[in-house]
């Protein structure tokens, strides 16, 4: 039985308009948008701004839908905006064009009292982005009237692996755990490895809610022609920050630059922009001499520009040292693509045998593999056994209607 009404926090997706490309969590949040907008039943979207709430409707939530997806012009800041985002023009923008959308505004001392006037009482909030789970947002939002609570968390990188995060980032994450410890109704994970890892912190905080396992849906772009090039090449797709790795693979072409004549060394694409905590990847990006000869770094390409490099390419290369989830390799499988990650218990729940796993303490068998990938009989061989592997394990690919029909038979 569907709840009276649902209230979707769309804070993150706030942030993110006008500032590139989406990261994964972004495309959560998406996702959720559009499926929700899809149904019959009533929605709402709850927004924080830098002085209070934004209430949405179905209306609102759809154009807000269309300016999210078109990227388009974002309107010219109004006076509060300048106001209160003087060092972000664009978020103050994003702001703007949220409160143009907004049937109702107010303070955070009056969410209770907004949510009671417009949504039906046992109405349930959902969270995906991670903003506003503090105490007091979601003791107001239980005020105001919610019958359920369902957060969906990524993973607890940031305190399982406090060496990978910025570090402001850290006590503000352990207390967005503890509120969702305290007052969810309903956690939504990821994968059994990330569910185990957070309601072992959750257990921390006293309380571990009620849980359900939901893989993220895949939904890869179709590939844009992509001009023939002349040498293999690899992919390496995703922010440039430490826990992704990078550094591995400028080890693995500076070898390869000491070891083989130019003319056999495939090239690498690395895709994504650059992150934080990452100065030495960075500096080598900027100094190494095969620069723009065999390595290349592109960011803000658009996501068919991606999947069509990814389709013709030998392979994603993903060292990651952890991850929550890990979109890329299963968008890369989506396209039968070789993959070739470290043996991290994720990849064995979400790919089992669709990669070639290499440990990350190994940097020649990384660099076998992808000489053994770059051509020849060896990388026909990985292809057919990848073609055929994914027509037999193609059902572990997840899809956001399965994903939906999870969680939304649970609250």
């Amino acid at each position: 039985m569907s709840p009276p009404a649902r209230l979707l926090d769309l804070t993150r997706l706030v942030s993110r308009l006008g500032k590139g490309k989406a990261t994964g969590v972004d495309r959560v949040e998406a996702a959720y948008l559009a499926h929700l907008l899809a149904l019959p039943d009533p929605v709402f979207a709850l927004l924080r701004s830098k002085v209070g709430f934004m209430l949405l409707d179905r209306a609102g939530m759809a154009r807000f839908n269309a300016l999210y997806k078109s990227q388009g012009a974002l309107p010219t800041p109004d006076l509060l905006s300048r106001l209160m985002r003087r060092s972000d023009p664009v978020l103050a923008a994003a702001e703007t064009a949220a409160r143009q959308l907004s049937i109702a505004r107010c303070f955070p001392s009056r969410l209770p009292h907004l949510l009671r006037r417009y949504l039906p009482k046992g109405f349930t909030y959902l969270n995906t982005g991670h903003a506003n789970l503090t105490e007091h947002s979601l003791s107001a939002i239980r005020t105001g009237g919610a019958g359920a609570v369902a957060v969906l968390i990524h993973d607890t990188i940031p305190l399982d692996h406090p060496e990978f995060a910025r570090p402001d980032m850290i006590q503000a994450f352990r207390k967005k755990i503890a509120a969702t410890s305290a007052h969810a109704d309903l956690v939504i994970h990821s994968a059994m490895v990330t569910r185990t890892q957070t309601e072992k912190n959750f257990a921390e905080f006293g309380r571990v809610p009620k849980g359900i396992t939901a893989p993220l849906g895949v939904t890869t772009p179709c590939p844009a022609k992509t001009t023939p090039r002349e040498k293999p090449y690899f992919v390496a797709l995703g922010t440039i920050e430490p826990r992704k790795n990078h550094a591995l693979l400028l080890d693995i072409w500076e070898r390869m630059h000491r070891d083989l004549p130019e003319a056999e060394i495939p090239h690498l694409f690395i895709i994504g922009r650059r992150g934080w905590l990452n100065v030495p990847v960075f500096a080598r990006l900027d100094s190494l001499p095969f620069m723009n000869k065999t390595v290349f770094e592109r960011a803000g390409l658009p996501d068919d520009e991606v999947a069509g490099l990814l389709a013709s390419s030998q392979g994603l290369l993903f060292p990651s040292f952890v991850e929550g989830y890990g979109l890329p390799p299963l968008e890369a499988a989506d396209l039968g693509t070789a993959v070739i990650v470290p043996p991290l218990p994720i990849y064995r729940e979400t790919l089992g045998n669709y990669p070639v796993y290499a440990a990350l303490d190994d940097s020649y068998s990384w660099m076998e593999t992808i000489i053994r990938l770059k051509g020849g009989a060896g990388e026909q061989e990985h292809r057919a056994l990848g073609q055929t592997e994914m027509a037999r394990q193609v059902a572990f690919i997840p899809r956001w209607g399965d994903h939906f029909n999870i969680v939304l038979n649970s609250v």
